[in-house]
């Protein structure tokens, strides 16, 4: 085992964010994890919900949001301002030394924004094409705790929507040369499920290559699949250890789906 310092990257999202009783929990379970640690949330629904409230037609493609002009501001405002300084707080109350960033924060997350693919143009979406992760192990070994939202920038003045396992699978990649990383997926199921509607079938540990036998039969499908295969590439890159768990199982990480 390589001689470094352990990380702990946790990506949050699902209807944990959109409940503040899970979401109180999960932070706690988060807080009580002893050392260094990164944060990454989502906040989709809640994005939907203030969208609509200010008259933004919200429109997906595969689970993707189209992100036009209208929409990029309500993300900016919910990811990056409500969600993440409303987690920072919460874990400032638990004894926490936080910090809320987005991509273009310090120049941690650079990303390019998506092209058009088959005839689909999904606005003001990125893709990532760097993290600084000089920056980030700058404020993890300052002692803080980076709590990221799924939002980067193109070095050009422009906010993007990115998606939050992504940006998860990212920093974790980035940070595997210089700490012993284990990335934790933590939502509301137990882990991946052999039958989505029984929460006791958890596939305990999942190869790439059955990975992609269950997901051309269809049994893993819609968001599932961008999460794993982000996982899998963080697990290909350097990262030691990814978990996909429920909020009730982040402080016994032997629990859920160990990706091999």
């Amino acid at each position: 085992m390589r001689n470094m310092e352990k990380l702990l990257v946790v990506k949050v999202g699902g209807k944990v964010v959109e409940n503040a009783s899970s979401l109180q929990a999960m932070l706690a379970r988060f807080a009580a994890h002893e050392g260094r640690k990164v944060l990454v949330h989502g906040g989709g629904v809640m994005a939907t919900s203030v969208a609509r409230a200010m008259g933004v037609d919200t429109t997906m493609v595969e689970g993707r949001r189209i992100t036009g002009d209208k929409m990029i501001d309500v993300v900016t405002m919910v990811y990056g301002g409500l969600v993440n300084k409303r987690i920072v707080a919460m874990l400032e109350c638990m004894g926490l030394n936080a910090v809320g960033l987005c991509g273009a924060d310090m120049n941690i997350m650079l990303s390019t924004k998506r092209p058009v693919v088959d005839g689909i143009d999904y606005g003001w979406v990125g893709d990532v094409k760097r993290v600084d992760a000089h920056a980030l192990s700058t404020l993890v070994e300052a002692g803080v705790v980076p709590v990221l939202a799924p939002l980067t920038h193109d070095g050009k003045g422009h906010i993007l929507n990115t998606n939050a396992d992504t940006i998860a699978a990212e920093t974790a990649r980035s940070l595997a040369s210089r700490y012993d990383v284990t990335l934790v997926y933590c939502f509301e199921k137990n882990g991946v499920l052999l039958d989505p509607g029984d929460d006791g079938s958890v596939i305990a540990s999942l190869q790439l290559r059955q990975f992609q036998e269950l997901k051309a039969s269809g049994v893993i499908n819609q968001g599932m699949i961008p999460k794993l295969s982000n996982a899998f590439k963080a697990l290909q890159s350097g990262v030691r250890e990814v978990v996909i768990t429920s909020v009730a199982h982040l402080d016994d990480l032997s629990q859920g789906t160990h990706l091999q």
